[in-house]
């Protein structure tokens, strides 16, 4: 068990410390609306992973090239359009703060979008977690502590990230909008380049 556990809290605290689409969605949304409408996104994958989950365990051997490149492009016009409306946040932002229009229930709605389109939550269920559950499941209550230390290891992580994210509230309006065009050129690049990856995937076909 100990070794369950070891194995879904390390890989959970890579996959939450590592850049990327959620973590880009993360600090865009501490910058728009504060780390206290953004801290129940740290939930999302906990939400997000199960359809995955079952998807991989119990249809799929492995993830198909084909869904990969869907998922992919998919994934990159959904972090084009947050970057959009980084920007036009970018755009209205005043000296009064930042808005707070958007409730904590619709981040969390966003961020288990961006998780559900991002393809790297999909091969790390079939390479890396699959492959782990199945090969604990004949123990039943090791298979459920690798799943228990994922899970709480990759919301503790991502609370504390949003923490983190959340200190830069404390700089004035300027410091603010900054850091609201920084996060929105993230998302779209991070956009773009799921979409480049997608098209040059299926170009290599």
């Amino acid at each position: 068990m100990v070794e369950c556990i070891f194995i879904g809290s390390g890989f959970a605290f890579a996959a939450a410390v590592m850049p990327g689409p959620l973590q880009a969605f993360l600090l865009s949304s501490v910058a728009q609306k504060g780390w206290k409408r953004t801290l129940p996104a740290s939930f999302a994958p906990l939400i997000s992973d199960g359809p995955i989950a079952l998807l991989v365990l119990f249809v799929l051997n492995r993830i198909p090239e084909a869904m990969s490149r869907i998922l992919q492009a998919a994934g990159g016009v959904f972090l084009i359009y947050l970057a959009w409306a980084g920007f036009r946040q970018w755009r209205q932002q005043t000296a009064t703060g930042p808005e707070t229009g958007d409730s904590a229930p619709r981040t969390l709605v966003q961020a288990v979008v961006v998780n559900l389109l991002n393809p790297n939550v999909y091969l790390s269920w079939s390479l890396v977690l699959g492959p782990a559950f199945l090969n604990a499941w004949n123990r039943p209550a090791n298979a459920v502590a690798l799943i228990i230390a994922f899970y709480a290891t990759m919301i503790a992580a991502l609370a504390c990230t949003i923490l983190l994210f959340g200190t830069t509230r404390l700089l004035g309006p300027s410091s603010r909008r900054a850091l609201i065009m920084v996060s929105a050129i993230a998302l779209a690049a991070l956009g773009v380049y799921q979409l480049t990856g997608s098209f040059m995937k299926a170009s290599a076909v």
